[in-house]
């Protein structure tokens, strides 16, 4: 039933399309199918956990291929990393924590190595860039979904992928029979049965990206990257005063930042990585929730100190 619904929504023949307890399970489960003990998959961080974690519980062994200043692909350094151990190329689009989407051009180029190549489209409701329309055509590429962010459905655990049929088929085989629970597969039939309420909050998410880039784009200490998921991941470009007694820039200043705001109730991700220990990604919510967060990023105490010092040495 679930994977009927599936089909009328997405367009996909329900025998490419298997379900799981989120897209987490159904990672693991690729793995499973393809790696035997010391066999390479392909990471492109920053991006989404699981790949790594799901990759060394599997007994793989990960090749990160970091992206590129401004968190795309590098397809070249892809290609280079690729051995007779590749397995597997994981790619998320939108990515996460970045939200930069990956062209169909560069799909289609790692999907012509002949490597296995996984898509995770978690966000794709909110950027309208999909493959999986060619999964169909070619053996070796597979697409990720999820209900947990435009259906809002993350606590239930459901998720789903499109897979050429012979993987599918493999795939139903090693699965645990009962894996999507019943409260999960009824909260997606019920989502499915009032789809155009969900499009107009996805519409709604949408929109307000759009005013909450703007918003932060006004603050000279941050440059929000554009983003095609709910979320804007932002870098600090502060110029901190130097060279002054006691003008000193916190060490960690995304961590304190991430702290004030925590003191005022308000959430946002701070991630404690070499590449992203300078930034912030903040999810896109309701209207006033942007308006909340930017006078709360305006009244910052440690953003406050640094402006003062900078202002009495100049």
């Amino acid at each position: 039933e679930l994977r009927k619904a599936l089909e009328a929504y997405t367009g996909l023949e329900r025998q490419h399309i298997v379900c799981g307890m989120g897209s987490d399970e159904l990672i693991d489960l690729i793995l499973r199918l393809f790696l035997k003990p010391g066999d390479e998959v392909i990471n492109c961080p920053p991006t989404f956990g699981m790949y790594h974690f799901s990759t060394d519980v599997c007994g793989g062994r990960v090749v990160d291929v970091p992206r590129t200043e401004d968190f795309a692909l590098d397809m070249a350094g892809i290609k280079k990393a690729l051995t007779r151990k590749t397995k597997v190329i994981f790619v998320a689009s939108p990515n996460n924590p970045t939200g930069n989407a990956a062209t169909k051009k560069e799909i289609m180029e790692l999907v012509d190595t002949g490597k296995i190549v996984v898509v995770d489209e978690a966000y794709c409701e909110f950027s309208n860039v999909t493959v999986a329309n060619s999964v169909a055509s070619y053996p070796n590429l597979i697409v990720l979904r999820t209900f947990s962010k435009w259906a809002g459905l993350a606590g239930l655990r459901i998720g789903y992928g499109f897979f050429p049929i012979e993987i599918a088929n493999y795939l139903m085989k090693i699965k645990q029979p009962y894996n999507a629970n019943a409260a999960a597969q009824a909260a997606v039939l019920a989502s499915l049965a009032d789809i155009e309420y969900l499009r107009l909050n996805v519409m709604k998410i949408v929109m307000e990206r759009g005013r909450l880039f703007g918003k932060l784009k006004e603050l000279d200490w941050l440059e929000p990257y554009p983003s095609r998921a709910n979320f804007v991941l932002c870098s600090l470009s502060y110029s901190p005063p130097c060279h002054s007694e006691g003008a000193k820039r916190p060490k960690n200043l995304a961590r304190e930042i991430w702290q004030q705001l925590r003191h005022k109730c308000i959430f946002v991700r701070y991630f404690d990585t070499p590449r992203l220990r300078d930034c912030l990604r903040i999810s896109v919510g309701r209207p006033e929730d942007t308006d909340a967060l930017i006078e709360a990023l305006r009244a910052l105490s440690v953003i406050a100190t640094l402006s003062e010092m900078k202002r009495k040495q100049s």
